[in-house]
């Protein structure tokens, strides 16, 4: 079994034992701390059980997001109320991440070996589905996908043979086309992302994206400021790599700004320096705090119009720092997997047995 394989399956572990965490099916979990972050959280009822892994909320009113076993929910109202669903033929695939351009028209992705890792798009809010991508590379697995606007989008996976995997959309996903070798630097062994949240890979306007990476020897960082034709590799001296360790997540406030993280992931009690620092683009790093929860950060994402307010989420719970990632307060001590943010600063926090909570930073 490869490296990357061994950790494809420790993300794996992970969400089962997630899975099992305190909670009652889609509905509301035990009270959070009553901290002062902690009173910016709200729980949800979902409608469905699945593990829920990726947000995506293009206005404060509507928010998707992607489950297992085929599952999408999604909300119209601001929370209100949700409407769990499945995409026809899809009950086996476990959908690890979602973009979505308003209340009709979405993207989900699929994770696994081989033909498991697809693209679907809806543009009547889920009532038809397109498959757009199947995967052909038996040994490709698919991590995150997200788009620039309805047209240009990227799609990252695991490396194969020593070549990195970078797929680019210009039709609105009609047509994925693999970047070129020759634009990409060399693979490290093992090297790929960790399909946990849909926030391995960020885009920002003006044709930029940032991936990290991980299950490697070291952690880096892709970038790209042209769409995803070309692509520079900046060295992340802070988080370690190894076999199902790197990075897990990365997120932007603006075109400099920015927080990478991650750890060892599948070890629950594991605690290292998982938070790393930018304010050159991610060309170099320094070290952050280290959130209060023990193991890994699987998402993280600053609130937007919130200055340099943001929160991760893992397994261990969910963490608010105010300045960027150099201290934490504690938020949650239940699990999450995913988290997103709307542009007007609403944000949802998706995890095990259907479990959603709303973030309202005012």
């Amino acid at each position: 079994m490869s490296d990357a394989a061994r950790g494809r399956l420790a993300v794996l572990a992970a969400s089962a034992l997630a899975a099992c965490g305190p909670a009652s099916p889609g509905g509301t979990p035990p009270p959070a701390p009553a901290t002062a972050a902690a009173r910016m959280l709200s729980p949800q009822v979902s409608g469905t059980t699945e593990l829920l892994q990726a947000v995506s909320a293009p206005s404060a009113s509507v928010a998707w997001i992607s489950g297992h076993r085929g599952t999408y929910v999604r909300t119209t109202d601001g929370g209100a109320t949700w409407i769990a669903g499945r995409v026809p033929g899809a009950d086996t695939l476990q959908f690890r991440d979602v973009y979505a351009l308003d209340a009709n028209r979405a993207w989900l992705m699929s994770a696994g070996p081989g033909a498991l890792s697809r693209i679907y798009r809806t543009t009547d809010a889920g009532a038809t589905w397109t498959l757009q991508f199947t995967n052909e590379e038996p040994e490709a697995f698919c991590d995150c996908l997200d788009f620039w606007d309805e047209r240009r989008g990227v799609a990252f996976s695991d490396q194969v043979g020593g070549r990195l995997i970078i797929r680019v959309t210009s039709d609105g996903g009609a047509t994925w086309n693999l970047v070129p070798a020759s634009s990409l630097p060399a693979a490290l062994p093992g090297e790929g992302g960790f399909a946990a949240s849909g926030t391995c890979l960020v885009t920002r306007p003006g044709g930029h994206a940032w991936i990290a990476t991980g299950n490697a020897p070291r952690s880096r960082i892709l970038h790209t400021g042209d769409y995803g034709r070309t692509w520079d590799v900046f060295e992340m001296p802070v988080v370690a790599g190894g076999e199902a360790a790197g990075l897990a997540t990365i997120t932007f406030r603006d075109d400099r700004h920015g927080a990478a993280l991650g750890g060892e992931i599948g070890k629950a009690d594991a605690r290292t320096d998982n938070v790393a620092i930018t304010s050159d683009g991610g060309r170099t790093w320094r070290p952050g705090g280290r959130p209060l929860f023990a193991g890994a950060v699987f998402g993280a994402a600053f609130i937007p119009r919130a200055g340099s307010s943001l929160v991760a989420v893992g397994p261990g719970g969910a963490n608010l720092s105010r300045d960027g990632g150099a201290t934490w307060a504690a938020m949650d001590t239940l699990a999450y997997w995913g988290i997103g943010f709307s542009p007007e600063g609403t944000g949802w926090l998706a995890g095990p047995r259907g479990r959603i909570t709303r973030v309202a930073p005012r």
